[in-house]
């Protein structure tokens, strides 16, 4: 089908010299919409299709996860929106089938931090899924919990797309599977140690930045995983995007910051390029901004050890059991 948003044609420009793109991101000046204008025009003119594809996307309804379904159907692929409400979810359809002619949208009735959810989810699931994209998000203002007794945001960002990249694992041979983290996750270390907060005062933000770090380990470990499938597993960040997630957990931060917010589309642009483009294929376990591979750590302090690593994969294993 082929987009005008992913298949820019325009004079090749060089891509930004290594040192300046890594200034934008040090200085977090590239994490607005100055940093996308900056590198997009030295992107390869590369030809974009998901053609004959599935792409499943969570959180479908709204913000990145919407931009998402609408990148991947205007490349052509058949897109599952995996939503709470089927209503909600009806209606986006419809839209996006108005902005997109002959979109392929199914929706799908899913709430990612049930691993009941899951299951029934993942057990009625029928046929292929060339494309998985972990996207539902949550930051509750007071710390809760499931009623499987899980922290929400735990639960939500990764012991829901655990379970789910498990059980969907055998459909997904020679696929892709995106976690959509946060350029946040930069603040904080794994803390395998606490993984539902349970110790300190619990902070919204730390506890969304701690979640965010988890999935790209995980992320980096289902890449180990997945290695003998074919199939290719990458954590990105989307830098400062005007969401209805900001909106409602950061009202000060929009208020100040909305001049050099990213649009949904402009936020979600490395997610459809990582479903689609060469590149991202030929490797496993990176982690992306503006279509370029990123360091996953910028302070010693938040670096994790190895058998931090080890103990987050066994807590999923064992909480999704």
């Amino acid at each position: 089908m082929g987009s005008p948003a992913y298949q820019v044609h325009m004079p090749r420009i060089p891509r930004l010299p290594p040192l300046l793109d890594t200034a934008l991101d040090r200085t977090l000046l590239g994490y607005g919409n100055l940093g996308y204008l900056a590198r997009r025009p030295g992107w390869p003119d590369e030809p974009l299709s998901l053609d004959g594809k599935v792409a499943v996307v969570t959180g479908a309804k709204s913000g990145l996860g919407r931009a998402t379904a609408k990148g991947l159907a205007e490349l052509g692929a058949t897109v599952r929106m995996a939503v709470r409400g089927r209503e909600d979810g009806e209606r986006v359809r419809a839209e996006l089938e108005a902005e997109v002619p002959g979109a392929q949208l199914v929706v799908d009735v899913l709430d990612v931090s049930s691993l009941a959810g899951v299951r029934a989810y993942a057990e009625g699931f029928e046929g292929p899924s060339d494309v998985l994209v972990h996207n539902a998000g949550v930051m509750p203002a007071e710390r809760e919990e499931t009623a499987e007794g899980h922290e929400r945001m735990l639960a939500t960002h990764v012991l829901g797309p655990h379970l789910l990249t498990k059980l969907l694992r055998p459909r997904l041979r020679g696929g892709r599977v995106i976690w959509i983290s946060s350029g946040g996750m930069y603040s904080q270390r794994l803390r395998a140690d606490d993984l539902s907060y349970e110790r300190g005062e619990y902070r919204p933000t730390t506890g969304y930045a701690r979640t965010k770090r988890a999935q790209v380990v995980l992320s980096e470990l289902w890449a180990e995983q997945l290695r003998g499938d074919g199939t290719v597993s990458h954590a990105m960040h989307p830098g400062w995007a005007d969401t209805p997630g900001i909106a409602g957990s950061l009202p000060g931060f929009r208020r100040l910051a909305r001049p050099i917010l990213r649009s949904h589309e402009q936020g979600a642009d490395t997610v459809v390029w990582l479903a689609a483009a060469g590149e991202p294929g030929r490797s496993s376990g990176g982690f992306w901004h503006d279509r370029r591979e990123r360091p996953t750590h910028y302070a010693g302090r938040t670096r994790e050890a190895a058998a931090d690593r080890s103990a987050l994969w066994e807590a999923c294993e064992r909480l999704t059991d």
